[in-house]
């Protein structure tokens, strides 16, 4: 297979893999199981399958084993990914998940915002516009101006919440300890939202595991949300560049969206789709910088 289309293949996985948790999560709620014990599982299974390769990986290959230091580092910022799927997830019982999913990708000009306060440096005109743009599609896609019914503040207030959170999963995910092996790096990343996930539900956890069903959801939510992603996206990332990636991992959106319309029977509006579309023309202007500098790089 030509190596970019691999590597559009390997990243497409991905998001579509991402695109599908919320619809997962919020299934299994109707069904009666609580958040907090399937997204602890999510995590438990996830940090077991990871440092299970993470050990398979060291013994093929040999790798140097990161210092302590570097292991704590990447537990603690591993936290805001565990965060980020506890607000997330906790989102999504106040607003649809096409809603959701928008309120998430606010971390398009939050990472702007991210950028400037960490360089210090003036952010392009380019990033700003399409940070601009995002919004705008957000208002569309969210269909705040044309709900007939109350608005769920607190609903949003959890989504941009957990927007915040991923803005540093992500900065976390794309530059702490880069010299340590992809797999032993989402292993320790994974054990810190696994700890994360601890500390917010707490006693809701041990108190909620009513079902083996739990068991299921939570295997089901591993593969597609720590285990599939990290492993797709580093295997496909290198053969297409940063830039494009992006864009293709934003198709995470019109993923979630059409899942919660065949399997949860969420409405989604002419003029919602409208906002999709105008986000990803956003992403797009976004990553153009950075699709014309990594064309130079990918490999042949």
């Amino acid at each position: 297979m030509n190596p970019t289309a691999k590597g559009v293949l390997l990243v497409l996985s991905g998001a579509i893999s991402y695109g599908i948790l919320a619809t997962i999560v919020k299934y299994s709620n109707n069904l009666g199981m609580h958040t907090g014990v399937i997204v602890f599982m999510q995590y438990l299974v996830g940090a077991i399958v990871l440092s299970f390769l993470a050990g398979i990986n060291q013994k093929r290959e040999g790798n140097v084993m990161p210092s302590a230091s570097a292991k704590l580092k990447l537990v603690m910022y591993g936290t805001s990914v565990g965060i980020t799927s506890c607000l997330y997830y906790v989102s999504i019982q106040y607003v649809p998940v096409s809603v959701g999913i928008v309120l998430l990708m606010q971390s398009i000009w939050m990472g702007v915002v991210l950028e400037f306060i960490l360089t210090r440096k003036p952010v392009s005109t380019l990033k700003i516009v399409a940070a601009l743009i995002t919004i705008f599609g957000t208002v569309l896609a969210s269909d705040v101006l044309f709900q007939t019914g109350e608005v769920s503040w607190t609903g949003i207030m959890w989504g941009l919440a957990a927007a915040a959170s991923y803005t540093l999963s992500l900065y976390a995910s794309s530059t702490i300890e880069k010299n340590v092996h992809s797999y032993v790096r989402s292993q320790y990343l994974v054990i810190g939202g696994l700890l994360a996930v601890i500390v917010f539900w707490n006693t809701d956890i041990t108190n909620n595991f009513n079902s083996i069903n739990i068991l299921i959801s939570g295997v089901v939510l591993a593969i597609f949300g720590t285990i599939l992603p990290p492993l797709l996206f580093t295997k496909g990332i290198p053969y297409i560049g940063l830039g494009l990636a992006s864009i293709l991992i934003s198709v995470e959106i019109p993923i979630s969206i059409t899942s919660a319309q065949l399997v949860l029977g969420e409405q989604v509006s002419l003029t919602q789709w409208l906002g999709v579309v105008v986000i990803f023309i956003s992403i797009v202007l976004a990553n153009l910088k950075t699709i014309s500098e990594s064309s130079q790089k990918t490999p042949a």
